[in-house]
Order: C-alpha cells, then structure tokens, then sequence
C-alpha cells in the first residue's frame, strides 16, 4: 500500500539508475577522450570526473532520502545517508561545478548557468542541512526538495539539450549549434524543476502542513 500511495518513487528510481548506470561509467576509465566535455585547459578532466563521481553519489541518494516510507521507517539511516549526501555528494560536486563552469568551453551562456546552479544547489543544501541540525523538519523538507530539484537536473538537462539539437540542428550555422545547445539547456535544465518544486511546495498549504507534521515526527 506503501508504494500504491507514492507510484512515483519506483519510475523515479528507476530513470536515475538507468540515467547513473549509462552516465558514469565512461569517466571511471581514466581516458579524456572519453569524456563528453572535452576542454584544453588541464585540471579541467580531474575536476569533471569528480563532479560526475560525486554528483553520482548525490543522485542516488537523494532519491532514498526522500522516499516517504524509507524516512520513517529507517530514520538514522535516512540521516546517515543524508550526511553522505551532503559530504560525499553535493559539496564535491556543487564546489568542481563552479570551477568547470567558470571554464567551460560552451560560452558565456552555459558559464552562467552552470555557475549560479552550483551556487543554489549548494546553498539549498546546506540550508537542509542547517534545519536538520535545528531540528526544524519543515523548513529542512522544503530546501530539500529544492536541492533534490537541482540535484536531478543533470536529466531533464540531457532531455532539453536533445530537443534544442533537434529543433536548432537546421536553422543555424554548424559552428554555432554546440553554443546555443548549451545555452539552452544548462538554463532550463534547472530552472523548470525548481520552479515546479517551488509550485509542488505551495499548493495546498493546508494538507501540505499537515503531511509536514506527521513526517516530522517520524523523523523526529
């Protein structure tokens, strides 16, 4: 009954294995040419694997975090697994992103936008992390699911970056294409989760409240 009442945890689990599973191995091999950023600057490889590693490990333990049932079940390991979040995952991973960002080869666009997401998805992290300290479970529910919105942003990045191939790959110059790909992608990759996160938190304030306080003290 548990999973009939949250259907979209096992389609969600499902999409970030497969999406990790074809995603990281090619950056566990140690070849650049492997890579699909491909950069001149040197630190630039060591740098990426780590973020893909660590952003990994971010990935696919934010989906057990907040999965309802794992919570309140099993709650010192929802906060052991939450530190490894943290510190194994989104802090590696925000802190790289904002050095590849800053010298990614897709321009000033995509530089952008890879940099302020690495700034709120370490800024909505460690704001979880602080309420949690607190023990203030409302506020830490609702930054998490603002940094599990920018956490799984990578998949709804590669999603947009298809359709901006697809739609731009004929209309504009070849040398040009790589750039506004980019562009278009990296921004709407993380701007529409968070802001369907940010509508997903305000609707229906009054049950929303009331689910708040029974998961608070399942947690607590």
């Amino acid at each position: 009954m548990t999973w009939l009442r949250k259907p979209w945890v096992g389609p969600l689990a499902f999409v970030v294995v497969a999406f990790v599973a074809f995603s990281l191995p090619p950056y566990l091999t140690g070849d650049r040419l492997q890579a699909r950023v491909q950069s001149d600057w040197g630190p630039h490889y060591p740098l990426l694997v780590m973020h893909v590693v660590c952003a990994s490990i971010a990935i696919v333990t934010c989906v057990v975090q907040i999965w309802p049932w794992f919570r309140g079940r099993f709650p010192v390991w929802h906060r052991r697994i939450g530190r490894v979040y943290v510190f194994a995952g989104v802090l590696p991973a925000g802190l790289s992103g904002l050095v590849i960002g800053w010298m990614t080869p897709f321009g000033p666009v995509a530089q952008v936008s890879t940099i302020l997401l690495s700034v709120l998805w370490l800024t909505f992290t460690w704001l979880a992390w602080r309420a949690a300290r607190r023990r203030q479970f409302r506020d830490h529910r609702k930054w998490m699911i603002r940094s599990f919105a920018l956490t799984v942003s990578i998949i709804t990045n590669r999603i947009w970056g298809v359709a901006a191939f697809l739609w731009l790959s004929d209309r504009v110059p070849e040398a040009e294409l790589p750039f506004l790909v980019a562009g278009i992608s990296t921004w709407a990759g993380w701007t529409i989760p968070l802001l369907l996160s940010q509508w997903w938190l305000e609707r229906k304030p009054r049950r929303r409240a009331a689910v708040e306080q029974r998961e608070a003290v399942s947690v607590g």
